[in-house]
């Protein structure tokens, strides 16, 4: 496989860390709000970066962004969150050029995924790269690349089955509940928190325990009513979150909260209590454990949960790597394409002003010189030659630095744009 050099200076880099190597505690360190992207993204634009990708979830953080060094990216993330150099290394990755690629496309697609075939992730791409536009870090490249992804996304989605069945981190968390508690229709289920996560979670209970006595809290009142207003739930303000604890049989945390907003003194253990963390930080505090009654699951033992459907969904993962190397053999392609396009427009104006001299030469040379016929057919000529010259740079025989290089020196061109 070639090397595909983006730039001749700076390389394009993919630095995170996942769920594979980090456990929840060390991705909270490293997790990123909105707020947080931002400032990342203003800061890279102060220290020349030329494009740059943040996606933060509660499996992974990653940067993908141009560089002459990773470090400048690693230093951009640890900078802006709690966690240090030393603590990213020891749990990261780094991916450089054709690598990087492939790693977004791996990841954009569900197969890097807690739980394979989980497609969530798309949604934050996508809401990245609006952030990277939104602070003009967004070049063609990045533009393309996403475009690229979300496109095998689609197919993937659309022609296997690799997403098929009901298998979520929400999914799982009601799974879990179904398996571990009896008479689920009878329990005071508390839901606290409403985002993603909190949403899809709150669906999948009412349609599979049956239990209308389900109550949603969330630090903005609106948006629980928007979801209870769906399913008929009741909701209570923000500050009856002790006495709603206290009530409830089930607890499930979905909130983005960089630090832990349940702790033990909101929890009166009397009777048992189910709690569900499902966020990233961690938002329930670890000494919960400690209370007799009360049994606390994170989100990463949920995501450890296989079933038939997973089993099922592995044998569409060939079917789905090869729509992924389809799509990123066109963006592979377009990217080469992209590399020769200034020699090839700096050659066409080099052209253009050898056919504009000699028009005007002849013209006043030959009496009666058809001027128009001429720029016809100069064009046409033109055009046939540049068109040589591109077909012979995609060929996969040549090495194409040596004939740009070359290309340029023939025709002693200059090149305006990068």
């Amino acid at each position: 496989m070639r090397d595909y050099h983006i730039s001749k200076h700076n390389s394009f880099y993919a630095v995170g860390l996942s769920y594979k190597k980090a456990d929840a505690e060390v991705r909270g360190k490293f997790s990123l709000d909105v707020p947080a992207i931002d400032h990342i993204l203003g800061k890279a634009k102060e220290i020349g970066i030329d494009g740059l990708l943040a996606i933060s979830t509660c499996n992974r953080t990653e940067l993908y962004g141009f560089a002459q060094h990773p470090y400048q990216l690693i230093k951009l993330l640890c900078d802006e969150t709690h966690g240090t150099v030393e603590e990213f290394q020891e749990v990261a990755y780094v991916y450089k050029n054709h690598d990087a690629i492939s790693h977004m496309f791996k990841v954009g697609t569900g197969l890097d995924s807690q739980i394979l075939g989980d497609f969530e992730i798309i949604s934050q791409i996508k809401q990245g790269f609006y952030r990277a536009k939104k602070h003009d870090m967004a070049n063609p490249f990045l533009e393309r690349l996403c475009n690229s992804v979300i496109q095998a996304s689609k197919r993937i989605k659309n022609e296997t089955e690799l997403s098929s069945g009901a298998t979520s981190v929400a999914f799982a968390s009601v799974k879990y509940i179904l398996d571990n508690v009896t008479d689920i229709s009878k329990k005071n289920i508390l839901l606290f928190g409403t985002g993603k996560i909190g949403r899809n979670t709150c669906e999948n209970l009412v349609k599979h325990s049956n239990n209308s006595h389900i109550t949603l809290i969330n630090r903005t009142r609106e948006k629980a009513e928007d979801i209870a207003g769906k399913f008929q739930l009741n909701v209570k303000d923000y500050g009856d979150l002790q006495t709603e604890i206290r009530k409830a049989d089930i607890l499930v945390v979905a909130t983005g909260a960089q630090l832990p907003t349940v702790s033990k003194a909101l929890i009166y253990p009397k009777k048992p209590l189910l709690v569900l963390d499902l966020s990233v930080p961690k938002n329930v505090s670890d000494d919960v454990k400690e209370l007799d009654n009360v049994t606390l699951v994170h989100l990463d033992q949920l995501s450890q949960i296989t079933d038939e459907t997973l089993a099922k969904r592995k044998e569409y993962v060939p079917k789905a790597e090869a729509i992924i190397e389809k799509v990123k053999k066109d963006f592979l392609k377009w990217l080469e394409t992209r590399k020769f396009a200034p020699v090839i427009n700096a050659l066409k104006d080099k052209l253009n002003t050898m056919k504009t001299e000699e028009i005007d030469f002849q013209t006043k040379k030959i009496e009666g010189f058809d001027q128009m016929q001429a720029e016809i057919i100069s064009d046409r000529i033109i055009q046939k030659i540049t068109k040589q010259f591109a077909n012979h740079l995609k060929s996969n025989e040549v090495d194409t630095d040596d004939s740009l290089e070359l290309i340029q020196k023939v025709f002693q061109l200059e090149l305006h744009s990068k």
